[in-house]
């Protein structure tokens, strides 16, 4: 699995990094999304999925 995040699109909200911190953080000055790991291990790959799914501007992609 690969994440794949298209900066120019996030509202940052901030869903992907509560739903999968370990995946995602949000930068200090303008909220917009990091990704911390951008190949999630199997543990991982649930959250996310979720992330990506809850992500408000679809930024977030999930390529299996």
């Amino acid at each position: 699995m690969r994440l794949e995040f298209d900066e120019p699109k996030c509202v940052a909200a901030g869903q992907c990094a509560m739903v999968a911190p370990d995946l995602f953080d949000q930068r200090e000055d303008d909220g917009v999304a990091i990704v911390l790991e951008s190949e999630p291990d199997a543990e991982h790959h649930d959250e996310a999925r979720e992330a990506a799914a809850v992500c408000p501007a679809a930024a977030i992609r999930v390529v299996e």
